[in-house]
């Protein structure tokens, strides 16, 4: 069992101020595979205010001297990307081929794409008689969550790091090992004292002191809804800059005349990966009501060749659940969809065959389902696509905008203006027009319950800057 007893404050591990501690599960094994710090409110403060102190002199950096640690950062963690991968693997359950591409690759990318911006990015321009500049925001607070846990964290502290900010973390205490490890690429990169720091814990206690303090300028949170709207009142009682990436309820709208065999086989595929736990995932599919039988066929199809598994197995393409309250969760989803009429096509609430240990689930497809019931209104977070048929185009954009969130969605068509057009009636940060690959350097965000302000590219790093207006007489 791997133990972590110290927490990373102004550029070295030290002592957390309590003694309590987390132990961290495998989701596969059930088995304790290691323990962190459970931080208090006073680590929080220290960490602040290490943040606070570095800030002046990182800001004045040039962007040439940021670039310069991006890449160090990016080349180690190309160096481990195994071991982020299996390590990933072990603590969320993603298959670990996918885990080392997704969630150990991703991080890579992304801290090498802001080094490339820094190169180009303009931080002023002249308006008429005043210059404005472009300046980091201040002390970031960066909250990441489990299901994509580096991915996120590199998706906030890379640009924060960009802009001139500096950061106190805390990642998800459910999947923490991996922020363990970049704190150690950050300790052996050379990062100036108290530019990056880290602590482990609770929300309720080292999340909410880290939102509320009056040093902090900015909070970057990852969740679920109910905690963002936690951490967005907590952090107006000092006028904090707060961004918000929150749930999902992404639906895709196949018209008529698509390849409805390629369509559902790219949104059960997109339901289930990392076992449904992606906040953007398609979990409703939309279906014109002459096509359902065809499509609650396919689905069943694609859905019943999923090899449930040990995502230390090759054969493996879908992994456990993160824990025994998700699993639970996740059924009780399923159970609610058997007792809300939906048909069950695929799957169901009973554990996969032959899987005693791990939190599995089986892949579930319904069919027929009411556009408001739960399972169509609720995000699940668990490998279950919900089927659902409209009658003409109107009615399969409104279902698709009538839910709560708006973070993600997809047209399918054979004619792609006609996708375009569709596409730009939802309510929603982003659209796939025929199973067009996720980009790295779009923005990511959503509207509604889905949470505001963007990641990636230039868009992500635009959240940690301000605009200063500098004006001269003329």
């Amino acid at each position: 069992m791997k133990i972590y007893d110290k927490i990373f404050i102004n550029g070295v591990w030290v002592q957390p101020s309590g003694q309590d501690v987390i132990d961290i599960e495998s989701a596969s094994t059930q088995e304790i595979i290691a323990r962190i710090p459970a931080a208090e409110a006073e680590d929080a403060r220290l960490a602040v205010e290490a943040a606070r102190g570095a800030f002046p002199d990182w800001s004045a950096t040039t962007p040439q001297e940021r670039a310069v640690y991006l890449d160090r950062i990016g080349a180690q963690l190309k160096e481990r990307s195994a071991e982020i991968g299996e390590t990933i693997a072990h603590e969320v359950g993603m298959p670990l081929m996918q885990a080392i591409k997704i969630q150990a690759g991703s991080p890579r990318f992304t801290f090498a794409s802001y080094s490339k911006l820094l190169t180009t990015f303009e931080w002023q321009q002249q308006v008429g008689n005043s210059t404005v500049y472009r300046e980091p925001v201040g002390v970031v607070v960066c909250i990441t969550p489990w299901n994509y846990p580096l991915h996120q964290i590199a998706a906030k502290v890379a640009p924060a790091l960009a802009a001139g900010c500096t950061v106190v973390l805390k990642p998800s205490e459910v999947a923490p090992l991996n922020a363990f490890i970049f704190a150690e690429i950050i300790a052996s990169v050379g990062l100036p004292k108290g530019v990056f720091n880290m602590v482990t814990g609770y929300g309720a206690t080292v999340g909410e002191a880290l939102v509320s303090s009056p040093d902090a300028d900015m909070v970057s949170f990852t969740g679920s809804t109910r905690s963002g709207t936690r951490v967005a009142e907590l952090a107006a009682a000092t006028v904090k800059r707060v961004a918000l990436e929150l749930g999902g309820k992404s639906a895709a709208i196949v018209l008529q005349d698509a390849d409805l065999t390629q369509a559902v086989k790219a949104t059960v595929s997109t339901c289930f990966l990392n076992s449904g736990q992606t906040c953007s995932a398609h979990t409703r599919l939309l279906v014109h009501e002459s096509q359902y039988e065809e499509a609650a066929a396919l689905a069943k199809k694609y859905a019943d060749a999923y090899v449930v598994g040990s995502p230390l197995d090759e054969a493996t393409t879908l992994g456990p659940v993160i824990s025994h309250a998700q699993r639970e969760r996740v059924r009780s989803y399923i159970n609610k969809g058997i007792e809300e009429g939906a048909e069950l096509i695929a799957g169901g609430p009973e554990s996969p065959a032959g899987l005693d240990k791990g939190y599995y689930v089986q892949p579930t497809v319904f069919g027929r389902v009411d556009p408001l019931s739960t399972i169509a209104q609720e995000e699940i977070f668990g490998p279950v696509l919900s089927i659902i048929t409209y009658r003409n185009l109107d009615e399969a954009v409104e279902i698709a905008n009538g839910t709560p969130f708006g973070l993600a969605g997809a047209v399918w068509s054979a004619d792609e203006d006609k996708a375009v057009g569709v596409a730009l009636r939802l309510r929603t940060g982003q659209v796939d027009i025929n199973g067009g690959q996720f980009n790295m350097l779009a923005p990511f965000g959503g509207y509604k319950q889905s949470g505001y302000g963007r990641e990636l590219g230039k868009f992500g790093l635009d959240e940690f800057l301000e605009f200063k207006s500098v004006q001269f007489k003329r």
